[in-house]
């Protein structure tokens, strides 16, 4: 595999990381999820304040690849499966925020991978879903299982991975799959207009904002509450909540530091 097989792309405050392999759909090989692990450690200590994850080629990403797929003992799968959940947590554990650029079609390990993202933007006419039976699989690989039932609900969640049903980017949109639906011509657009809007945000604020949400999926209320109160302690400290309360009382737009 070649090293430009996920590229990485700082500019300013935007990362950029494309899964590079259009003549493979994208699909993801061992060597891949290494790369995609470090790369996204690296946006982590970059100064990059949000990152996009997006596709080269006609298709985000077809999941993984087929050529991996051959006879294994158990011990040896087990090993693999849990090596390709290795990117979907690093972009969880992300403490910047993630838009997904979903130009293509976004299936199996590449929907696990956009659903581990904070935002999902798609271009209309694509399709989404996690097809896993239709080949003999458990319909919760690569973190669908998880994720799928807190983005769309069990009932609709249980449909789709029993089933493998694709959902075109209108219907996704309506389940609440994804964020944003845009035309194709307008899609780059969208995405850097989202990204944009993202990296002139407070870091900080967002920083404590997805571990309160990442938190919540699995603590109880009062657990919440006290996290709550935790991270808006930390967040009342910093200058860019000097600033954000400046602004608004000047009339004007804020320029957060990250300080």
């Amino acid at each position: 595999m070649a090293d430009d097989d996920v590229l990485l792309d700082v500019d300013g405050g935007i990362a950029t990381l494309t899964l590079n392999r259009p003549e493979r759909l994208n699909s993801i090989a061992i060597p891949t999820v290494d790369r995609l692990v470090e790369a996204v450690g690296e946006v982590a200590r970059s100064t990059a304040r949000v990152l996009v994850l997006a596709g080269a080629g006609k298709v985000f990403c077809a999941g993984a690849d087929q050529a991996e797929m051959v006879p294994r003992d158990a011990q040896a799968w087990e090993v693999i499966v849990r090596r390709y959940l290795d990117p979907v947590r690093a972009l969880v554990s992300l403490d910047k925020p993630v838009v997904a650029a979903l130009h293509g079609d976004t299936v199996g390990g590449g929907l696990g991978l956009a659903m581990a993202c904070d935002i999902r933007i798609a271009a209309s006419g694509i399709r989404l879903g996690a097809p896993f039976t239709k080949i003999g699989l458990a319909g919760c690989d690569m973190s669908a299982g998880w994720f799928l039932p807190r983005l769309v609900g069990l009932g609709t969640a249980t449909e789709l991975m029993l089933t493998g049903r694709l959902v075109d980017a209108d219907e996704a949109l309506s389940i609440g799959l994804v964020n944003r639906v845009v035309p194709p011509e307008e899609f780059g657009d969208e995405v850097q207009r989202w990204a944009s809007r993202l990296a002139a945000g407070p870091p900080e604020a967002y920083r404590w904002t997805k571990r309160a949400i990442r938190r919540s999926l699995s603590s109880d209320m009062e657990g919440e509450f006290e996290f709550e109160i935790f991270a808006q302690v930390q967040c009342l400290q910093t200058s860019d909540h000097r600033e954000g309360v400046a602004a608004f009382q000047e009339k004007r737009s804020p320029e957060f530091s990250g300080d």
